[in-house]
């Protein structure tokens, strides 16, 4: 069963049920998602990145000055910034063998009919027209540079929700897009943020009007296609006053020896009483680097709240923060990493407490087996005018194999003693005594192991909300543990 139908169909149980249901984990050593489509890529620039290639796609898109404007700014960041020197080893990135821009033939269509027979086939397999049907509000398909298929259901854009491409939403709604765009994450945050605000390309726009509760999810799927690619989605996000939204985004790509570059950024403001829920299950290919910027800014009494599951990729590092900028302001991370062999997963995240009465829930667990390498790095600040502050971190790490690691580098600068903070982890590993206990049940050494690490993921499943429990659903089909669902 394709991620997106596990994921959506475990979503869908969850809310009937009123219950959270059992975490079950099978072994399985195929990565079900590394089929190859053999289709026109349309148009591919060529390998490498200067300022040419970036208006080159400016012109491509047919954008405004001040887009272009903004991409130059960026491309020249990216030029002046060293590679971070902290984190997974990235020194075998060579940016100039990456194509920065792949055009489907597709145009960005709303009728499933109008998309190519080759990229609906891809997307068949990964199960998006179904579960649109049946479980969704709206769904985005991003195949290589750009979104080919788009939907949104009738009385949501009745209301006023706007859900489609970025690219779309800097033509038809280019004063929401230049308001916001940059503000929570700037091209100077960090080398990949400026790459990314350079060659950006797709990605979602999401306008949530103030008072809308919409209880079905909002979904994207991004699907890298080509070999040595980049894939540089941007993704914006208003929830406006009192609103509540959830989204859903799913990453897979095939498999390839050459390495591939996913570094997308997310923007998210949670305007005062809002609610939003983004989920993030992501299942590359060991051959991705995975390098992410996250983050959100929650305003008065706004609750933010990231749920993360991380499988596969040669490299993954991503952060997921939030801002609590306002009186009241809540924020989550739950945060899943697993790492097999010749993999390096470092995963975390931040909170800002930059406002009283805030608070903010870390929960991160990873399993790391064979060779690979899971590592837990956080960050929590509270400002010194910041008073009444709670926050809660739990690290927990489970080591399958004895050449398995796991690292952990929280950080905590509290500059207000009125604050409430607590930071628990544990590390363990899956001993010989317990498999001999459980294997004279009748259990098999897979099932046995399997068991154990149920029991491990089975807290996380507790905290997260029935809604969100769906999400770890498909932290799966590695050659480690297959399928958490």
């Amino acid at each position: 069963m394709s991620l997106i139908k596990m994921v959506i169909q475990r979503l869908v149980i969850k809310r009937m049920n009123k219950k959270t249901s059992k975490v079950k984990l099978k072994l399985n050593d195929k990565y079900n998602l590394g089929f190859k489509m053999r289709s026109d890529p349309g148009l591919a620039l060529p390998f490498g990145l200067d300022e040419n290639v970036v208006r080159e796609i400016s012109k491509i898109k047919n954008e405004p000055k001040w887009m272009l404007e903004f991409r130059l700014k960026s491309y020249h960041l990216f030029v002046s910034k060293k590679m971070p020197s902290w984190g997974a080893d990235l020194s075998k990135i060579d940016f100039s063998k990456i194509h920065y821009y792949i055009k489907s033939p597709d145009k960005n269509t709303k009728s499933w009919k109008n998309v190519s027979s080759e990229v609906k086939k891809t997307f068949d397999r990964i199960g998006i027209p179904r579960v649109e049907r049946e479980y969704l509000s709206g769904v985005k398909a991003q195949y290589n540079s750009e979104v080919v298929y788009g939907s949104l259901l009738k009385q949501l854009k009745d209301q006023g929700v706007i859900f489609m491409s970025t690219d779309e939403a800097v033509q038809k709604h280019p004063d929401l897009v230049r308001k916001y765009i940059g503000t929570v994450i700037p091209p100077a945050d960090n080398k990949f943020a400026a790459l990314n605000s350079a060659v950006w390309s797709g990605g979602s726009f999401i306008y949530i009007p103030k008072g809308a509760k919409i209880e079905k999810p909002l979904q994207a799927y991004f699907r890298i296609n080509a070999a040595r690619m980049g894939q540089f989605e941007r993704t914006l996000i208003i929830a406006d006053e009192d609103s509540f939204t959830q989204y859903i985004e799913g990453c897979s790509a095939p498999m390839y020896s050459e390495s591939s570059i996913h570094s997308a950024v997310v923007e998210i403001i949670v305007k005062k009483n809002a609610r939003f829920r983004y989920t993030t299950v992501q299942n590359w290919y060991k051959n991705i680097y995975n390098l992410v910027t996250k983050r959100a800014y929650a305003y008065e009494n706004a609750t933010m709240e990231w749920i993360d599951g991380n499988i596969g990729s040669k490299v993954t590092m991503k952060y997921p923060a939030v801002y609590l900028l306002g009186k009241g302001a809540k924020g989550e991370v739950i945060s899943l990493a697993v790492a097999k062999d010749g993999q390096h997963l470092d995963t975390g995240a931040k909170m800002v407490h930059l406002a009283s009465n805030t608070s903010s829930n870390i929960i991160s667990k990873s399993i790391s087996k064979g060779s690979g390498r899971a590592s837990y790095r956080g960050l929590v600040k509270v400002i010194g005018s910041a008073e009444n502050v709670k926050s809660h971190i739990n690290c927990d790490a489970l080591l399958l194999d004895s050449k398995a690691r796991t690292d952990t580098y929280p950080s905590m600068e509290i500059d207000n003693k009125r604050t409430n903070i607590t930071h628990e982890a544990t590390v363990s590993k899956v001993g010989q005594d317990q498999l001999f206990y459980l294997m004279s049940r009748g259990l098999s050494k897979q099932d046995a192991s399997a068991l154990i690490v149920n029991g491990f993921i089975e807290p996380v499943m507790r905290e997260l909300p029935m809604e969100f429990a769906v999400e770890l659903n498909q932290l799966i089909n590695l050659e480690m543990e297959g399928s958490v669902g």
